[in-house]
């Protein structure tokens, strides 16, 4: 082995670790010492099979192997290790120069073949052209996952004063690396919020992973989040580095935070304090860069009062708190979220509907929305999907929602209660420019069509009607869907 020159810088967002197997005991302590010196972790064994269970109870960043052991082949480890963890590179060292071995390792999966004795300079720019390419996949296939799922990504829809309020406090934190709690009603949006501190921010190039805690068993969620080795629990067949490490360098968003086992939240802590992960069955902690971003829909602060949830982590947590205002607070944003809404999943689902006829927008701004956007959502993807024509009516909606019941006085006259006809009339007269056409079809338990079949036969039309066109003009297309037959 020579030496010449300088070694190259390696920068290491998180510390690698690297398997070494050589049965030559001086090679192993030079190239532990050599990787050591750049801040690589090594692990030396100088049996095949020492290094084959360690490749089976943990994944490392690099394995290098020698291609002649005293208990078993380089090539078989390297096909071993490809098999095991397919993103891990491995190199292979060898005294012994030969073309046939060069392609066979080759063809196994190795991602390069060093001749021993070796240049320094040339084994590091090996070993940091390996990990190098190996963080490039997998920072190319967290990206990707990011994508597959960011609709609509980091959009804030609206123009209400509440939301404006919310784009310019995400700007501030986004250029930040504080922690932040992201807190709102079930529906509102605190994941979107999240993505926009994640995409505005310098971690945009990086991860954006997403873990939802209430919907990962609790006997379940440690190992996922904090990785666990080969073996580490029955059902563990191999090792995983857990999603804290692979949101390493970008962002990790804790949804339903409140639902997190407090066991759970101890270990959280303590990688919020050292920045350092340990998984679960093994001795080893990794140190990550990770930027934490949480959300809950109850009062975490009331949470950590009455001991349902950890203090400490509270306050680690709440560092910066953004409350995500309901879209009952954002009345003028409620069209403009159906448009984008509409248009989005006209385009999905290759849909003709190009517009919202006036019932369905009065029903739009009249409902309550318990459900925030998401119920908002959901309701225009339904309603494109089920429409019949070109315009979302209200018909569009009698299989999604219900009208709610709402009860009115029984209108009488001198104190004498109205027959059932005068009774109808009255209350036409009474809420037709209150509710919607469908609405107060609803209420009275008539079809639409009878509702306007009796409305022209007693000249009772909404203010709207009496300035612009006739009744005839205004719904002669309201009731194409619907059966001749007038119901009583």
């Amino acid at each position: 082995m020579t030496t010449r020159g300088t070694t190259p810088e390696v920068n290491c967002r998180t510390l690698e670790h690297v398997l070494v197997i050589d049965d030559d005991q001086g090679i192993g302590e030079c190239v532990n010492l050599l990787l050591s010196r750049l801040g690589y972790l090594c692990v030396v064994t100088q049996q095949g099979r020492e290094g084959l269970a360690a490749i089976e109870s943990r994944e490392f960043d690099l394995v290098i192997t020698d291609l002649r052991l005293p208990d078993a082949s380089g090539l078989d480890i390297v096909a071993r290790s490809k098999a095991a963890h397919p993103e891990t590179p491995v190199i292979l060292m060898t005294s012994f120069s030969s073309i046939e071995s060069a392609i066979e390792a080759l063809r196994r999966g190795a991602n390069d073949y060093i001749i021993k004795p070796f240049d320094n300079d040339d084994f590091l720019f090996s070993v940091e052209r390996a990990l190098r390419e190996r963080r490039t996949r997998m920072e190319n296939a967290a990206l990707k996952r990011s994508l597959r799922k960011a609709f609509p990504r980091h959009t804030i829809v609206g123009e209400s004063e509440p939301v404006k309020r919310l784009r310019a406090i995400i700007q501030r934190v986004a250029a930040t690396e504080a922690n932040v709690l992201i807190q709102g009603e079930s529906g509102t949006g605190k994941e979107l919020v999240a993505q926009a501190i994640h995409f505005g921010g310098p971690r945009a190039h990086r991860p954006f992973v997403a873990v939802n805690c209430g919907a990962i068993p609790s006997e379940l969620i440690e190992s996922e989040l904090f990785g666990h080795g080969k073996g580490a629990f029955t059902g563990a067949t191999s090792s995983s580095e857990g999603l804290i490490r692979e949101a390493s360098g970008g962002t990790l968003f804790l949804d339903e935070i409140s639902e997190m086992p407090l066991n759970v939240q101890v270990k959280l802590l303590r990688v919020l304090q050292e920045r350092q992960v340990r998984p679960l069955g093994s001795s080893q902690s990794y140190i990550t860069d990770t930027r934490f971003l949480a959300a809950s829909n109850r009062n975490l602060k009331e949470s950590a009062e009455s001991g349902a949830f950890r203090t400490d982590l509270f306050y680690r947590l709440n560092v910066i708190t953004i409350q995500v205002p309901p879209l009952r607070e954002r009345g003028q944003d409620i069209l403009l979220l159906a448009q984008h809404f509409m248009e989005h999943f006209r385009r999905k689902f290759d849909s003709r509907v190009t517009g919202m006829d006036s019932d369905f927008i009065d029903f739009l701004c009249r409902h309550p929305w318990p459900g925030n956007v998401r119920e908002l959502q959901n309701v225009i993807e339904r309603a494109v999907v089920l429409a019949d024509g070109e315009v979302l009516t209200r018909n569009d909606l009698d299989e999604i929602v219900s009208v709610p019941a709402v009860e009115m006085p029984r209108p009488k006259l001198g104190g004498i209660p109205l027959s059932i006809e005068d009774y109808t009339k009255e209350i036409i007269r009474l809420y037709q420019d209150e509710y919607g056409e469908a609405e107060l079809a609803a209420i009275l338990g008539v079809g639409r069509k009878a509702l306007w079949v009796r409305r022209h036969q007693w000249g009772l039309f909404r203010q709207r009607d009496r300035t612009g066109p006739g009744p005839e003009a205004l719904h002669a297309n309201d009731d194409e869907r619907t059966s001749g037959k007038v119901r009583d």
